[in-house]
């Protein structure tokens, strides 16, 4: 039921819409080297295939679960053949690129800007993350969204009526037929998914056939359906559509508000529906300084060694690192001071561009400079008491701003106490 042409290809109308910009580009026959992202059973090597029909080019398919660096070199010769044969472009299509290491990606880099190939590489996992920097500059990134419901019904309502492919065209489909209702079942269960959507009419259709008692020509009711087929529902979740940001979101804002049980929730939702333990990791990390920071500085040494256990250990063993961490930063004091702070002197910079540095605290590093005034008056704090001088070290025309403010909570509160001393120096 794989659709043939962009006429049957159903979704995806915010870049296949008529004037939209990847309709555009098969068109006129103009394709760039594209990244499809987006969720399991979007129409992602569908669209690659169809792209190869629809275009004047010859089609290679690799998938990166079960390809190398030796299949790259092969597909580009035979990429070249096409290209000295046939005068044909050639598209190489990459199912699941993201598991490509840094070296497969990086040997398809000169390919690419040698024109031997045109890209298509499909991902389930954000490129940001999973497709290495160089190539990701020599792509165009295109986001697919999960199928709606009235799509996928009509998806399901073809392979029930298509004469060549569909249910009516197998000898014992004869007969076979289901309600409205199934139809919406199905397509809500699918979680947007068109094969998981044809997996539960192939299921049900199976389970029909093999009923030998009912062969009749009376549509099948969701009650009916729902006894023939398992209706267990899969967890919703999938690594890069939007549930994934919705419980990474949930995740983090529940340990910032120092609710250690919706932490653990949420994380046991990830591992659970096979979320990579080191990408929470890594956001464990970030939470740390972003949250923590210096209200419990042992936060980011946690985080830091939590993420080399998960590397070290992987899963099942890693779960138990990261639950500690999740149990710690959520408990921990919470201070976002050093986080904001950071802020603030981006937007000081941008707004004021690249000041001069004071004299003082400028490197004297030949007779010139020193002459210039170059380091001049400059106090070495170590040879003061308390190792603190009475100096500015802003630019003049911002000095005496606070970025850093650090609050009332856990170890920043004393280093909040020794500031105001210090800084009351200066007021």
């Amino acid at each position: 039921m794989r659709p043939r042409s962009l006429d049957e290809f159903l979704g995806q109308r915010k870049i296949l819409g008529d004037g939209k910009f990847l309709r555009s580009w098969i068109e006129s026959d103009r394709i760039p080297n594209l990244i499809f992202w987006g969720p399991p059973g979007c129409g992602k090597t569908t669209l690659a295939r169809i792209i190869s029909q629809q275009t004047r080019s010859s089609f290679i398919s690799l998938s990166a679960v079960n390809s190398g660096v030796k299949d790259i070199k092969e597909a580009i010769e035979q990429a070249r053949h096409y290209l000295r044969s046939q005068g044909s472009r050639t598209i190489l299509f990459v199912d699941e690129i993201h598991r490509f290491n840094k070296v497969q990606q990086d040997a398809l880099l000169p390919h690419m800007e040698e024109g031997t190939v045109s890209l298509i590489g499909a991902t389930t996992e954000n490129p940001s993350f999973s497709i290495n920097g160089a190539l990701l500059s020599r792509s165009k990134v295109v986001r697919l969204e999960r199928l709606d419901e009235s799509d996928l019904a009509r998806i399901l309502e073809r392979a029930l009526m298509d004469p060549e492919r569909g249910v009516i065209s197998v000898p014992e489909g004869m007969g076979f037929s289901v309600e409205p209702e199934v139809i919406s079942w199905m397509a809500g269960q699918s979680e947007g998914d068109a094969r998981k959507a044809l997996g539960f009419l192939d299921s049900l259709f199976q389970s029909w056939v093999s009923q030998s008692t009912e062969r009749g020509e009376s549509p099948l009711t969701l009650a009916r359906s729902l006894e023939l087929i398992s209706a267990e529902r899969t967890q919703v979740y999938d690594r890069s559509g939007e549930e994934h940001y919705n419980v990474i979101s949930a995740f983090i804002k529940s340990i910032r508000s120092s609710d250690p049980h919706a932490g653990l929730y949420y994380l046991a939702r990830m591992l659970e529906s096979g979320e990579s333990p080191v990408f929470i990791a890594r956001r464990l990390v970030v939470l740390a300084s972003e949250d923590i920071g210096n209200a419990d500085p042992r936060a980011l040494s946690l985080a830091i060694s939590v993420k080399d256990a998960v590397e070290f250990l992987g899963l099942p063993e890693g779960r138990i690192p990261l639950a500690q961490a999740v149990t710690y930063l959520a408990a921990a004091p919470k201070s976002n001071a050093s986080y904001l702070g950071i802020g603030e002197a981006l937007t000081e910079v941008k707004n004021s561009g690249s000041l001069p540095v004071p004299f003082h605290l400028r490197n004297a590093v030949t007779g010139l400079m020193k002459s210039e005034g170059y380091g001049s008056g400059y106090q070495y704090a170590h040879d003061h008491l308390g190792q603190r001088v009475k100096q500015h070290h802003l630019p003049q025309e911002i000095r005496g701003r606070r970025f850093y403010k650090p609050k009332d909570v856990g170890l920043e509160k004393q280093i909040k106490e020794k500031l105001d001393r210090i800084n009351s120096d200066f007021d």
